[in-house]
């Protein structure tokens, strides 16, 4: 036995210390600059680094390898999630691959050809899937790609229009410290869930959540959770106000009815800042649609009594107020207009740019938001601009591949899908991040062929033609960080790859040198070549604001570099405050858009010119056969599906399934009891979960985390799926035509009791593999 090493990495819930023996993970440790260290979510590594379904080999599904002609169609045999494999070498596995890709520009030109490339991936900047998916196609020639994300598309839409940026959802946010010495009320919708603060893209050296929950419990704040879910403000001294889902555009145009019912508006704020702020007021006062936007209207859609909602809008007027939404209200139908009204109603209320005041998007949604401001540099391979390429909003993915010829509208332009005979996917997992899976299966069974990168045999892998076995971060060396923490992280690997795998830097490197693009996409270099490149880059950057970082070969000997931690604290459109004239917003008017004429030239039906209620189409305000609203956020003991059915992530799980949250009088109606199996289900599929009762949910929700691998019964089409996946259940419709984000969070559903015995789970059963034929 060799003695024990331990060998520095990062993943997006933090940097952590791996302990190997024997070239084999055996334990985790915490990194000793991190002052609060979680070690939950990675403590699966030593399990998931040698598991039995690590794809260990090129392997190509033997339906694909007896493809045949039709109707100017490559037509694989058999369907993609339920074929068995065939291992073949590195070389002839990457000739097939280099060769559908060269048909296919060819035949049908780059559109056809999708890169595909969603998923936060491995920590490192590095070996940063999305990134090197994207730099690979643009050597190639380019593709049909994707913008936006599924965490807040239909808000990184809005948002530019209304504020000219995206810096209200994607940047720092005032910080905490602003908040707590100068916060009145902080009205969180969505909360503040600790769970989220565990996360960070890139990995991070500090978590920080315990700092800000001190802050706030020891400051005049008072924080109010707006929320059907109790837990959202977990650890946080909250007040919780329940809501109905997909209400929060009525209660936030209710308590803004009242702010000028009372003629309490910063007049002054609103001339000089505010574009547009006639029509809105019109529309609150019902002046438009002969509706007022009462109190009392709002009562009867988000089931908040009418004196509460005036009286918190009461509370508002004369106070600092930090109004913040999480990225999870904008994922649900006419997800833009809550984030819209909540700007208004800031604006209304004078607070935008003040010291701890104003309004921001993502508080409860990811760890470091709201921290100092380091600006840690942190680079990947560039990736340049290839104009002309068409980028679908990435919730579209199943309407681009099902609808070749279709038209889609999208932020005031109309684009036709075209016909995709090739999908690359890398680093990402849709069978977790996308909506009505069942629909996603279809619509992968169309392409001509698959091709994907990937450790494990996730679904997605088992929905491919062509799966390239892929290291995990463990298994290379990369630099970790994220421009919210000032740890620069030196990610060692720590164990030889598994199996045959490669990174995907040299698996793109492989084939584009096939293609003839080589130069274009490595310049010659290996990976550490590159990360010597990135990290002078890193230095240049750093040394030209004074900062002053070791050389490359001190930094891998140290294991981290610590930026100072800046003095200064940032309060969000500050400056625009303070100089709307010299500081303009980049929005036609310079100012704040209530109003947006670009928008309201557009002519959507469904996202008008300003911020307004529309129902949502599934929503518990309506009757029907699926009387629950199904709330489908994210996970506490993982990030997205990565390490699912290993350790905390298993040992959260209900009889090996995701856990169903449902309300005592809404469990004991269906005669239900804590611990049961239930069937959860729909129009659009159904699911089988643990159940688990408790008050801290709204009567008529229901709640099931995202995460649980993919598991549907392949010998029976009308069985539920095993392992409790929610997005066999959700919609995959757009926000809207503005945004066309994801609308999960708009889904209605039945449960009842799963009276047979219950299947067992096979998410992490390997595929049948089988000899190549003659």
């Amino acid at each position: 036995m060799t003695a024990r090493q331990r060998f520095r990495s990062a993943h997006h819930t933090g940097a952590f210390w791996a302990q190997v023996e024997n070239d084999r993970v055996v334990g985790v440790a915490p990194f000793e600059e991190d002052a609060a260290p979680d070690l939950d979510a990675v403590a699966a590594w030593p399990e998931a680094a040698h598991a039995p379904h690590r794809v260990a080999r090129p392997s190509v599904r033997r339906g694909w390898l007896k493809r045949a002609e039709k109707n100017g169609r490559i037509i694989p045999q058999g369907l993609r999630g339920e074929d068995a494999y065939v291992e073949l070498p590195w070389d002839e596995a990457l000739d097939l691959a280099a060769s559908e890709l060269a048909r296919v520009r060819r035949d049908h030109g780059a559109p056809a050809i999708f890169g595909g490339s969603y998923g936060w991936s491995g920590a490192g900047r590095m070996h940063h899937a999305q990134g090197l998916t994207r730099r690979f196609m643009w050597a190639l020639g380019g593709c049909t790609g994707q913008v936006t994300n599924y965490s807040y598309g239909a808000g990184m839409t809005l948002l530019p229009h209304v504020l000219g940026s995206n810096e209200a959802v994607m940047g720092m946010g005032t910080d905490w410290r602003n908040i707590a010495e100068h916060c009145d009320l902080l009205v969180a919708f969505g909360g503040l869930n600790a769970k989220n603060w565990r996360v960070q893209s890139g990995g991070f050296g500090q978590h920080a959540f315990g700092r800000v929950a001190a802050l706030l419990d020891g400051a005049k704040t008072r924080v109010l959770n707006v929320s059907p879910l109790r837990s959202d403000t977990e650890g946080v001294a909250a007040e919780w106000l329940p809501i109905r889902p997909g209400a929060d555009a009525a209660l936030i145009l209710a308590l803004a009815f009242v702010v000028q019912d009372r003629g309490a508006e910063d007049t002054g704020f609103l001339a000089s800042h505010v574009e547009g702020y006639a029509p809105f007021r019109a529309y609150l006062r019902g002046e438009t649609d002969g509706i007022a936007k009462t109190p009392e209207w709002a009562a009867d859609l988000t089931g908040i009594p009418a004196a509460e909602i005036a009286e918190l809008a009461n509370a508002m007027i004369g106070a600092r107020v930090m109004l913040t939404a999480t990225w999870s209200i904008q994922r649900a139908d006419h997800g833009e207009q809550p984030y819209w009204a909540l700007i208004a109603l800031a604006s209304m209320l004078g607070q935008v740019g003040l010291p701890g005041g104003g309004v921001f998007f993502g508080y409860g949604s990811m760890g470091g938001i709201g921290g100092a401001r380091y600006r840690t540099p942190l680079p990947g391979l560039p990736v340049p601009v290839r104009e002309g390429d068409l980028r679908i909003p990435v919730a579209r993915v199943a309407d681009l591949l099902l609808n070749p010829g279709e038209t889609l509208h999208y932020d005031g332009k109309a684009h036709e899908y075209p016909d995709i005979r090739l999908v690359y996917w890398a680093g990402g997992n849709p069978f977790h991040h996308h909506q009505d899976l069942n629909r996603l299966r279809r619509a992968f069974q169309r392409p001509e062929t698959v091709i994907v990168h990937e450790p494990w045999w996730t679904a997605t892998a088992r929905h491919a033609d062509i799966v390239f076995p892929a290291t995990i971060p463990l298994e290379r060396d990369d630099i970790g960080g994220t421009s919210r923490d000032g740890y620069i992280l030196s990610m060692e690997r720590a164990v030889p790859a598994h199996g045959e795998a490669r990174d995907d830097f040299a698996i793109y490197s492989a084939l584009a040198d096939r293609l003839g693009a080589g130069e274009t996409f490595h310049e010659g270099l290996d990976a550490d070549g590159w990360l010597r490149r990135l990290f002078d880059e890193i230095g240049s950057e750093l040394s030209w604001r004074g900062i002053n970082p070791p050389d490359y070969e001190t930094f891998r000997a140290e294991g981290f570099f610590k930026l100072p931690e800046p003095a200064e604290r940032h309060d969000l459109m500050a400056d625009f405050r303070a100089d709307p004239l010299g500081k303009p917003l980049r929005t036609p008017s310079g100012r704040i858009e209530i109003f947006s004429k670009t928008i309201a030239d557009f002519g959507y039906a469904d996202c008008p010119g300003h911020p307004v209620w529309i129902a949502p189409r599934e929503w518990a305000g309506t009757a029907g056969a699926y009387p629950l609203h199904l709330l489908s956020n994210q996970p506490k003991d993982k990030l997205h599906s990565q390490l699912d059915g290993f350790g905390p992530a298993q040992d959260s799980k209900r009889d090996g399934r995701g856990e169903l949250l449902m309300h005592p009088d809404d469990a004991a109606a269906r005669g239900l009891p804590d611990g049961a199996v239930v069937r959860v289900f729909n129009d659009r599929g159904a699911c089988l979960a643990g159940l688990r009762v408790s008050d801290g949910i709204l009567r008529g929700v229901a709640r099931m985390p995202t995460g649980a691998w993919f598991d549907p019964d392949l010998s029976d089409p009308s069985a539920p799926e095993r392992h409790g996946n929610p997005n066999v259940l959700t919609r995959d419709e757009g926000t809207s035509k503005l945004g066309q984000g994801c609308s999960a969070q708009s889904c209605l559903v039945e449960v009842e009791a799963w009276t047979a015995p219950a299947p067992r789970v096979q998410a992490f059963d390997p595929p049948r593999l089988v000899p190549a034929e003659d």
